[in-house]
């Protein structure tokens, strides 16, 4: 088996940075982004229901959207997992042997790319195309868990970046698929055991 990837020559010295700045930084402010890096997902799974809910209300085909929202974020964690697999790179506090708020995954769990970084700019792009309000939101709470995940020391900068840009990318593509059918599928469904799911009665 190949040895597992050292990714400090990428971005090394930038992590330790951060990492050094999150020991700085007052106890409430590790608390607050340690919480958010721990839990903040959820956030994105709510603002996929209220999309769904509001598009469903309406009465819109963006409903068959907002429904394939989860599956598209699904997706794009498979691709990401895959991804983690064939590159095997070390966690930087594991590599780099630093103590971080979070506490450091164990070996063979690999770091790059960053699956919640992923998952949260899926969720963020979906909802985009979605609703533009939500999806705003998402985005920033999306960019908020990616730099969550270097202060707490699990992931270098370059983790979160290339695994924001799979999320991204994953989504765009898979929603922008199924927009595009939409107004198909909509009518499709709503003859079917889904239309409950499309609008309200």
């Amino acid at each position: 088996m190949n040895p597992a990837y050292d990714g400090s020559a990428i971005d090394g010295p930038a992590y330790l940075d951060i990492v050094g700045l999150a020991h700085r930084a007052p106890g409430w402010v590790d608390s607050l982004i340690a919480g958010w890096s721990a839990y903040g997902l959820g956030v994105f799974a709510l603002l996929m229901l209220v999309a769904w809910w509001q598009a469903r209300r309406a009465g819109t085909p963006a409903a068959v959207t907002a429904l394939a929202a989860p599956v598209v974020t699904v997706l794009a964690f498979g691709v990401d997992s895959l991804l983690k697999l064939a590159v095997r790179e070390d966690r930087p506090c594991r590599q780099l042997h630093v103590l971080t708020l979070e506490a450091c995954p164990a070996p063979g769990d690999w770091s790059f790319p960053s699956n919640h970084a992923a998952l949260a700019s899926a969720s963020a792009f979906a909802l985009l195309l979605v609703s533009r309000r939500l999806g705003v939101i998402a985005l920033s709470a999306a960019a908020l868990m990616a730099a969550s995940r270097v202060w707490v020391g699990v992931h270098y900068p370059h983790d979160v970046i290339i695994g924001f840009a799979v999320g991204a990318l994953v989504a765009v593509l898979a929603t922008g698929a199924v927009r595009r059918k939409e107004s198909e599928l909509a009518t499709r469904f709503k003859e079917g055991r889904l239309r409950p799911l499309l609008a309200a009665t």
